[in-house]
């Protein structure tokens, strides 16, 4: 379990709604509802496959591959408002290790589900990919967990 309570979920503010991306992470908001099948041992997986952030020295665009999975607790995340908090990295600049593990930490915190972890799967800029894996602890016993299914890069090899 996660260290803070989870939180009180209310009507999602973003679903079904004109919704501009969040000029940062920081002003980005989640929304929570409740776990329909709370009690059940289970893993959802959200896959971003065209992730952006920004280089903190250089500003330049940097992609990532972003695997998330949680065992939910009380709550889960509502996948549009995730949809706009990841947006908002656009324009965040950051290293690789500090996005990866950050976002997994404020999902943890925030939804404090059972189980969280992320895979970042960056794509390489001058020449080296960097993979960045962050979880919240040793997963429940009997979660059943497919494989993140992003192949290390290889180049044209």
């Amino acid at each position: 379990m996660g260290d803070t309570p989870s939180p009180t979920p209310a009507a999602p503010r973003f679903l079904g709604a004109n919704s501009p991306l969040p000029g940062s992470p920081e002003e980005a908001e989640l929304d929570y509802v409740p776990n329909p099948r709370e009690g059940e041992l289970y893993c959802v997986r959200f896959a971003a496959p065209e992730f952006t952030s920004l280089c903190p020295v250089t500003g330049q665009p940097d992609f990532a591959h972003l695997v998330i999975d949680y065992a939910p607790g009380a709550t889960i995340v509502e996948s549009k408002s995730l949809k706009l908090f990841l947006g908002s990295f656009r324009n965040h600049c950051g290293f690789h290790e500090d996005v990866t593990v950050g976002i997994g930490k404020r999902l943890f915190g925030e939804m404090a589900p059972r189980w969280l972890r992320i895979g970042g799967y960056w794509y390489p800029r001058g020449g080296i990919p960097i993979d960045v894996f962050w979880q919240s602890a040793a997963p429940p016993e009997g979660l059943w967990l497919p494989d993140q299914g992003v192949a290390s890069y290889r180049g044209r090899g």
